[in-house]
């Protein structure tokens, strides 16, 4: 039995999922990481994320060492991981990563890279393989599911991602993690919705000290 395609993200208050950029990419991956620009944007973000950071799961997942929270916010975080069989990803996204995450990346899957270019497999240590797929999004989903298996497909994003999969009817379901957190602009989640064709269903609602976890069933 084929497994679900969904995805899962923690968004502001205000619906966005990153703050506005302003610089800051282009300033980190030249090494500029003084730029205010930069500043700004990792201030912002950590705002949004940071709550994951100190997690037990997240610590764990990443090497960071033992420690860090349980409760229903680390359940959160393990809950994706352990449903979560591949994972397809924007090129940006790929992009803005590829210098952050360890050598042992936090997937343990095969992700699968929307990108125009042409590239080979990318195989990190702790079964992290980055596999380049430039002939659309059918073809990352096919890609995707097949090596899945019976477990999901996790939309990883960024939002413009995470938006083409939801107007194509790709997705089954989803979590935000709703932070009360109010950034003014950025990347929108929901920017460019066909609302005439996505239609939800509450499934549930966990409020926490981090925020609201948040989770919908997408309607055909």
């Amino acid at each position: 039995m084929a497994g679900k395609v969904f995805f899962s993200v923690t968004m502001s208050l205000d619906g966005y999922t990153a703050p506005v950029d302003g610089g800051a990419m282009k300033a980190m991956n030249e090494g500029r990481t003084h730029d205010p620009e930069y500043k700004q944007w990792m201030s912002q973000w950590a705002e949004l994320q940071g709550w994951a950071m100190g997690q037990a799961f997240f610590r764990e997942n990443l090497k960071m060492g033992s420690g860090g929270k349980t409760g229903p916010d680390n359940d959160a975080l393990k809950a994706v991981f352990d449903r979560t069989g591949a994972t397809i990803i924007g090129k940006r996204m790929f992009d803005g990563g590829e210098g952050g995450w360890p050598e042992d990346a936090p997937f343990h899957t095969d992700v699968f890279v929307l990108t125009h270019e042409v590239r080979e497999p990318w195989e990190r240590p702790g079964g992290t393989v980055f596999r380049f797929v430039n002939d659309g999004i059918e073809s990352a989903l096919a890609q995707a599911r097949a090596a899945a298996g019976d477990r999901d497909v996790r939309i990883g994003g960024g939002a413009e991602t995470i938006l083409q999969f939801l107007n194509a009817g790709h997705v089954d379901e989803f979590s935000l993690t709703l932070r009360p957190v109010l950034f003014g602009g950025g990347d929108a989640l929901f920017g460019g919705i066909d609302h005439a064709r996505v239609k939800l269903e509450p499934v549930s609602s966990v409020a926490t000290e981090s925020g609201t976890h948040l989770t919908y069933r997408v309607r055909s």
